[in-house]
């Protein structure tokens, strides 16, 4: 991931020289924006307040998004640090609304800068949306601020985050995280929820994930040295080792087990079975 370029105070320098043919030094600038590197996926205004919504991503897409975001006093023209925030994503749909995965909203090395991430499940569409609100807390008064935002598709059309009922009567959703893939044995990760109800849907502890990449335009070759991914709970992910051998497309076939080893979702490749009803999809 890209490291955050935060300033935590604004360098000043004066230099004088002394020269017998030019003493006009161009100033040094230094920007003032922690998220200069970042994408602005959306601004709004709320409350005599302008929240910037930023991200490494170029939209809100369906799967993984880590965001980071500040809120700014208008009157003022400052930032406001340190303050208490929460959000709630919401799905508007035709006939119900739901929320999705979500964390809680921290503070980064910044004071003006809050960070946290979602999990969308579906995109927007002209007639169902999602809606992102903001609860704020700045010395002792409470402020909420909602916008429409917009969810796409990803852009390169694959499949990174799987909803599914489990054989336990239980509605999951399994997220990939986001990576660079190589030609390599490379570290990979998921992330694994389940739905308590339409707005909470609280991470799931110490289950297994199988994964079976295979390439289907190669006679759906898999590849050596796979490892499966177990519950990591300093990173609150699910983490193991994807092998990849080539470069190009590959579908990782998924199976989800619970503690006790009980298959929740997924089955395994055969010649009779080309794919799971559970997988990722990676292209590079």
């Amino acid at each position: 991931m890209k490291a955050i370029k935060f300033f935590l105070a604004a360098l000043i320098l004066s230099m004088t020289f002394s020269s017998c043919s030019d003493n006009n030094d161009d100033p040094i600038i230094i920007s003032e924006n922690p998220l200069e590197d970042f994408n602005m996926l959306t601004s709004f205004k709320a409350n005599n307040h302008s929240v910037e919504i930023y991200s490494e991503q170029q939209q809100f897409s369906v799967g993984y998004n880590e965001l980071f975001f500040r809120i700014k006093d208008d009157a003022s023209d400052s930032y406001i640090t340190n303050a208490d925030v929460s959000w709630k994503p919401v799905m508007h749909m035709t006939s119900m609304m739901h929320s999705c995965p979500n964390s809680t909203v921290s503070k980064t090395n910044d004071a003006s800068v809050y960070t946290g991430y979602t999990v969308f499940q579906m995109p927007g569409n002209a007639d169902e949306y999602w809606e992102l609100t903001l609860e704020y807390t700045v010395e002792g008064q409470t402020y909420n601020a909602t916008e429409r935002i917009e969810v796409n598709a990803p852009a390169d059309g694959k499949k990174t985050v799987n909803v599914f009922m489990g054989s336990d009567d239980t509605r999951y959703v399994l997220a990939m995280m986001p990576m660079t893939p190589e030609v390599a044995v490379n570290d990979f990760s998921a992330m694994l929820f389940k739905m308590e109800n339409m707005m909470s849907f609280p991470a799931v502890e110490n289950y297994k994930v199988h994964i079976d990449p295979r390439m289907p335009s190669m006679g759906n070759h898999s590849s050596p040295n796979n490892e499966d991914l177990t519950f990591d709970a300093s990173s609150n992910t699910y983490m193991g080792k994807l092998s990849l051998t080539m470069t190009g497309y590959w579908k990782i076939n998924l199976k989800v087990e619970n503690e006790t080893g009980e298959v929740l979702k997924g089955e395994d490749i055969t010649e009779e079975n080309e794919s799971s009803s559970l997988f990722f999809e990676l292209e590079f």
